[in-house]
């Protein structure tokens, strides 16, 4: 007789818990798969789980609001955090795609390179520019034959102070323009120390653009003669 009076009760409890779910829209008809294919705790685990609670606690020592308020406040702050991650993963998805438009706008353009190769650009001509840690008494740039090495060309620039100078070529002969060949340039000042080479960087062709690897990773830039250079180190076009 107990035994089924304690049926009755567990039946009567367990109807008004689903009774309680109904009302609240959580779904705990879920099927094995379903269970199985999520590894989370879901809102509807969280309030099934908060209304067992409730139902199951000690009439004597009830849980005290400021104890239920900060489980739904922690709940509510993991679920802030998931949608948060949500809208981060979409949005380098965006500014992913966004690198490689920026980039693939500078094709056909030059983008200033460190390096001493150079070819003449669309309106023959090479550019560039050196630093100069100090003032110079006098600085010089030559151009040769990247192949053979036979000098083309060579101009003095004079006396120049500390920072960056440019430099140009152009009157380059049709023959060179035409033929795209590979030209190298150096460049010598005097410091005080006697004339002693610098490194030069030159404008370069930019010939595709591209993206490989997560979403946050930089979009990268094939350059002529220097290959695969990050758009990011780019600072100056022409």
């Amino acid at each position: 007789m107990k035994g089924k009076i304690m049926s009755n009760v567990d039946s009567a409890g367990a109807a008004a818990q689903q009774a309680i779910f109904d009302k609240l829209g959580i779904n705990t008809n879920k099927t094995a798969e379903q269970r199985a294919s999520s590894d989370k705790l879901g809102q509807d685990d969280f309030l099934q789980l908060m209304t067992a609670q409730l139902q199951n606690q000690d009439p004597f020592a009830p849980m005290e609001n400021g104890d239920f308020i900060a489980q739904m406040a922690q709940f509510s702050t993991v679920s802030g955090i998931e949608e948060i991650n949500k809208n981060l993963s979409a949005l380098s998805a965006d500014m992913r795609q966004a690198r490689i438009a920026t980039a693939s706008t500078l094709l056909g353009h030059s983008v200033l390179v460190p390096g001493g190769l150079a070819r003449p650009d669309s309106n023959g001509e090479i550019h560039g520019v050196f630093e100069l840690p100090q003032a110079a008494s006098a600085t010089r740039v030559s151009y040769s034959d990247a192949a053979t090495g036979e000098l083309l060309h060579n101009e003095d620039l004079g006396p120049q102070g500390t920072g960056l100078v440019g430099f140009s070529w152009t009157d380059i002969p049709a023959a060179l323009r035409d033929a795209q060949r590979k030209i190298k340039v150096d460049i010598e000042a005097n410091t005080g120390k006697g004339m002693e080479s610098i490194g030069p960087s030159v404008y370069a062709k930019v010939l595709s653009a591209s993206s490989f690897g997560d979403e946050s990773t930089t979009a990268t830039l094939d350059v002529q003669d220097y290959g695969t250079i990050s758009a990011n180190s780019i600072d100056r076009i022409r």
